[in-house]
């Protein structure tokens, strides 16, 4: 199971983790998804999708 956003495709993203020493170690950053119901093209899907595409209104929750 991808850890990807089915709309905008926004996925974990890599980097390191810096302390005040200045001592580098290898991280991943996660994006927030949540699994919904939601309006596509007229039919009613299971997706998962980032909270920020949920927000600004890229699709249509399904209740």
């Amino acid at each position: 199971m991808s850890r990807k956003c089915e709309i905008c495709g926004k996925g974990p993203s890599f980097g390191n983790s810096v302390s005040h020493s200045n001592r580098k170690t290898r991280t991943k950053w996660l994006p927030n998804l949540v699994n919904i119901k939601a309006r596509i093209q007229g039919a009613v899907l299971k997706v998962k999708l980032c909270t920020k595409c949920l927000k600004s209104g890229k699709v249509e929750k399904v209740i």
